[in-house]
């Protein structure tokens, strides 16, 4: 596809999505009509100078004159004033609704996506991208429409009062057309590269602060300070491509309408005197002369500021045309205590071979836990349970359903899922308890949530109770307060099927009491599934399946395995301490 295709295919996407935001139909026509009476009011202004002219010099003033074009400037301000407010309240209303539909687009896009971009990277396409849409909406579409409108009348007018000189003064317009159009596709192409590097650049900053504490744990700030000067002088170069077009539009623009001007002026002269034009007249089309620069140079700027938002389309479309995870009209989960069989399964990676031919079958009610080297696929096995990415091979059913037939929301409401890590959002610690519940939720529930997870002790504490901020990710609280309110987060949804990623491994043996206590609570009576480095966590379970490179090489109790299978013996003689 060639440049011309794409930048067809990129104005298509824009006006669709223009009207997709379905802008407010009535206000735009009001403002348009507007618009159109604020610049019929201004082609009245020469009209009424000319006659003020002609009768000053003929010292035959009437006081009408005065009075009409008084109210022709007050029509032209009350008018311009309110055609500019409701043409911002469409631009922030479209705005408002392209925001929207990228950012419920951008929440329901599959894992591999944001594994992919970096979150300061999507950010800049939700504000920086659509406010670059709004500018064009709210500054300078109608004045593109008006300004053609009053170059068309203005050079209407021009010719009743004298063709001669408004052939005279059309000369410029092929000239500058000339000097615009290449000079705008340039500019298109400066301001799709700018948005990327200020992307990238909101990307950087992005994974900067929000590992600031490691960046100042390992004295990076000096490395973070170059790479971020790097981004900085990129946008710095761009900025200066776009200035130097800047640079020879404008004065281009001011040259042209001095040039017109003292033409203008030295040919009406020699008419005027000669007695071909009246002294009102060539004062009459001076001032359409600028009647036509002026839009003229507004429609110039208008069509820099549209060059910039086809870029920004450009961004935003590509993020819109980026399939979405499974849609929600699919079958509802009605019975999840169900066995779980992983038939067949194989998984790659970016071309990495990670699961191989999995087949496992997990009873319901059951514990189930999963041992093995780092890096052997435990973890990205719960991540396919979950559907955050799609099986290359094979199937994954609940009882006799295929899991991909289920509706998505349905299926991750049945899940209850507490990480090594688990992440904790900024709020308070009732709001991280609830997150993502729709219904509403008594205080009751929380406590007795925060209760079973062995949470309400420390929170009960804390001088604002569960309404306690606990900072960005968690930061004013330890580990295992965190993985408490992960539990508790988990019971309070009451799921089914419950995974448990490492949740004990990072901390102390005293949290780690008391998160197993609370872990026990939540395992009663739902399908678990437990990633373990410890075996001394899972060495009651009813299932211990090993993994390694991606294989399943054992299935047993740990009696069973401890006599079978040399893997699992080595690291129980290890960690057990069993001769």
């Amino acid at each position: 596809m060639d440049d011309k295709q794409i930048k067809g295919e990129t104005v298509k996407a824009f006006w669709n999505m223009l009207k997709n935001s379905k802008p407010p139909k009535g206000i735009l026509i009001i403002a348009v009509l507007l618009s159109i009476v604020e610049t019929g009011s201004g082609l009245i202004v020469p009209l009424l100078t000319k006659d003020l002219v002609d009768q000053l010099a003929s010292s035959s003033l009437e006081l009408s004159i005065i009075l009409v074009l008084a109210l022709a400037f007050v029509l032209q301000a009350v008018t311009s004033g309110f055609a500019y407010y409701l043409m911002t309240y469409i631009g922030e209303k479209v705005v408002s609704s392209i925001r929207e539909r990228l950012w419920a687009h951008i929440l329901k896009l599959p894992i591999p996506f944001f594994d992919t971009f970096e979150s300061g990277e999507t950010m800049s396409r939700v504000t920086q991208d659509t406010n670059t849409v709004k500018t064009l909406i709210t500054q300078h579409m109608i004045s593109f429409v008006t300004g053609l409108i009053s170059i068309f009348a203005t050079i209407i007018i021009l010719c009743i009062i004298d063709w001669k000189m408004t052939v005279f003064m059309l000369l410029a317009i092929p000239i500058s057309l000339a000097v615009f159009i290449p000079l705008g596709r340039k500019i298109f192409t400066i301001s799709k590269l700018m948005q990327d590097e200020m992307a990238s650049f909101s990307g950087n900053l992005g994974r900067v602060l929000s590992e600031i504490r490691l960046v100042k744990a390992y004295h990076a700030e000096k490395i973070e300070l170059e790479k971020g000067k790097k981004g900085i002088s990129h946008l710095f170069e761009f900025g200066l491509k776009e200035a130097k077009i800047q640079a020879i539009i404008s004065p281009f623009m001011t040259f042209i309408m001095m040039l017109m001007l003292i033409m203008l002026i030295g040919y009406g002269g020699v008419r005027v005197s000669s007695g071909e034009l009246s002294a009102g007249s060539l004062v009459a089309i001076i001032i359409y002369m600028f009647q036509i620069i002026i839009p003229f140079s507004t429609m110039a700027t208008a069509f820099t500021a549209f060059q910039k938002a086809m870029g920004a389309t450009e961004r935003i479309k590509e993020i819109l045309s980026i399939e979405v995870e499974n849609p929600s009209n699919k079958q509802i989960v009605s019975n999840p205590s169900q066995p779980i069989v992983f038939n067949k399964v194989s998984f790659s990676y970016n071309k990495d071979i990670i699961l191989k031919n999995i087949s496992l079958a997990i009873p319901p009610g059951k514990t189930t836990a999963f041992v093995g080297p780092s890096g052997s696929g435990k973890t990205t096995l719960f991540s396919l349970l979950e559907r955050f990415y799609q099986i290359d091979h094979g199937e994954v059913f609940l009882g006799d359903n295929n899991i991909v037939d289920f509706d998505l929301e349905s299926w991750r409401s049945e899940i209850g899922y507490v990480s090594q890590e688990s992440p904790i959002m900024s709020g308070s610690i009732m709001e991280n308890i609830t997150y993502g519940i729709m219904r509403d939720v008594s205080i009751e529930e929380v406590e007795q949530a925060a209760t079973q997870a062995n949470a309400m002790e420390f929170i009960s504490r804390l001088p604002q109770g569960l309404k306690t901020e606990v900072g960005e990710r968690g930061i004013k609280l330890s580990g295992g307060q965190r993985q408490r309110i992960a539990i508790a987060r988990a019971l309070i949804r009451n799921p089914k099927i419950l995974l448990l990623d490492e949740a004990t491994s990072n901390l102390d043996s005293s949290s780690e009491k008391l998160v197993q206590k609370a872990l026990e609570n939540l395992m009663i009576g739902r399908t678990t599934l437990v990633i373990a480095h410890r075996l001394a966590t899972v060495v009651e379970a009813d299932q211990i399946v090993v993994l390694e490179n991606g294989e399943i090489t054992g299935i047993g109790t740990h009696k069973q395995l401890f006599e079978s299978h040399s893997l699992y013996k080595e690291l129980a003689e290890q960690q057990l301490q069993t001769a």
